[in-house]
């Protein structure tokens, strides 16, 4: 399996679900995985995830409840200064400039409004 930071491709695709929904049960997770391994399987793996101090479980009756300990927007940003440094050398705007070259033809007017409004603003900050 790849490693990403510590996380192996399964439980990555796990996070991503936890994140999606907030928290979720071992039955929620299995469902939502592609080629879902065993039941068992899911449980150890977010036994493990728990271990690693990226998940905390709540007991709700006799099922686990499974929740993120860092916040979607810590993780989230954490995650975009990764790719920034692997891909981009750190930089936002070739990033950015990936991102435009790619959804070019799918922007519609008011995003590219929006977009440029947000330039506008970091133009504001960095004086």
């Amino acid at each position: 399996m790849t490693q990403v930071d510590g996380l192996s491709r399964r439980e990555r695709q796990i996070m991503d679900i936890i994140y999606e929904r907030s928290e979720a049960t071992v039955a929620d997770v299995r469902g939502a995985l592609p080629e879902p391994p065993s039941y068992s399987a899911v449980r150890a793996l977010l036994r493990i995830l728990e271990e690693k101090g990226h998940l905390q479980h709540r007991q709700d009756g006799p099922r686990y409840v499974y929740l993120a300990t860092v916040p979607y927007r810590q993780a989230r940003e954490s995650a975009m200064r990764r790719v920034l440094r692997t891909f981009f050398g750190g930089s936002a705007s070739r990033a950015v400039a990936a991102l435009l070259d790619m959804e070019a033809d799918n922007l519609s007017e008011d995003e590219l409004q929006h977009l440029a409004g947000l330039v506008d603003e970091a133009r504001k900050k960095g004086r």
